[in-house]
């Protein structure tokens, strides 16, 4: 009888102990068998709650302080133009639409995260001069997920004015260029109505099923820690892997990301930050910059862009190109996850 009232009395005290700690906000950890007493989770689990807290063991938790509202997904399609800088054949040798489609399915998927259910995702796509049964299948794609989407058929002449004739190099700008450029407007133009943050996306990155939730944790986590607003870029690029040069790293939800001075269009950031550098991101649609990136490059050189070690996203290019396919990610099993 001595055995069970002293078992019992330990219970109680250990019941009033986790009590009291979960009032404090500290958590226990049962290292027997992994499991967080405090908050009847697993060592293992997602700890982190949305615009509260991130945790990550053993480094414990970090308040957030710079919360996320909301997300505006842009993505710029354009299903009638293969490549816009290239005569190679992408990996898999498929239709752009193909890609395009995989593109918006991977990111709806993304964006059914449980832990993003408290999150407004919104929708906006820009596309220019696809087919009447291209935009019907993209219709069918956010009808088959049940999400509402604004679709936004591009007028080019709205912008072509705007852009000068010739490039940086000297040579005349393509057609297939300007209306890249004048649908990058576009987009920046309708980031300008958004609330907060805003991700920018082309319509050949495919992306993992944790990618937006490791986005949005990651940017709440950093952000807090470093008291101001940073850029993210999805993909691990293999062309940042040509040159050695000094990085930061940093710890997000599941992944690493490390500090990075270039990327492609497809990124992530606040209103603050477009706003802040307007007139260096408009220059982008205005002049065909070497590299088009640039302005984007001269912006990081103040802010803070990280991105993912390994890629949240794949660029799905012709699979010789340093610009393309990220290194060490399963590129089959991604393409087949989203299969049309």
């Amino acid at each position: 009888m001595k055995n069970i009232k002293g078992s019992n009395k330990s219970s109680f005290f250990k019941k009033i102990f986790i009590k009291i700690c979960r009032k404090l906000g500290y958590e226990i950890i049962d290292q027997n068998n992994f499991k967080i007493v405090t908050s009847d989770k697993k060592i293992n689990d997602d700890l982190s709650i949305l615009g509260k807290k991130s945790i990550n063991l053993p480094l414990g938790e970090v308040k957030i302080t710079r919360k996320v509202e909301t997300l505006d997904v842009i993505i710029r399609t354009c299903t009638k133009v293969n490549m816009l800088t290239q005569n190679k054949a992408r990996l898999f040798d498929k239709e752009k639409i193909e890609y395009t489609l995989r593109t918006i399915k991977s990111l709806l998927y993304s964006a059914r995260d449980p832990k993003l259910e408290n999150l407004k995702i919104n929708f906006i796509v820009i596309d220019h001069n696809s087919t009447n049964e291209n935009l019907k299948v993209i219709d069918n794609t956010f009808k088959a997920f049940g999400k509402k989407y604004l679709l936004i058929n591009l007028d080019v002449s709205k912008y072509s004015q705007k852009i000068e004739k010739l490039n940086q190099r000297g040579e005349q700008v393509t057609d297939n260029q300007k209306s890249n450029m004048a649908n990058i407007h576009q987009s920046l133009l309708e980031a300008k109505k958004c609330n907060d943050l805003i991700y920018f996306v082309e319509d050949d990155y495919i992306h993992k099923r944790d990618s937006l939730k490791e986005m949005i944790f990651a940017y709440e986590r950093i952000s807090s820690q470093l008291e101001k607003d940073i850029i993210i870029c999805p993909t691990d690029y293999p062309y940042l892997y040509a040159k050695s040069e000094l990085t930061q790293n940093f710890l997000g939800q599941r992944y690493h990301w490390r500090k990075v001075n270039e990327t492609l269009c497809t990124f992530l950031t606040s209103k603050k930050i477009i706003e802040k550098y307007w007139e260096k991101y408009v220059s982008m649609c205005e002049k065909e910059h070497a590299p088009f990136e640039k302005p984007l490059h001269d912006i990081y050189e103040k802010e803070l862009c990280i991105s993912p070690i390994p890629s949240l996203a794949l660029h799905f290019t012709n699979i010789n190109s340093i610009f393309g396919l990220s290194p060490n990610v399963d590129w089959k099993k991604m393409w087949e996850e989203n299969e049309n």
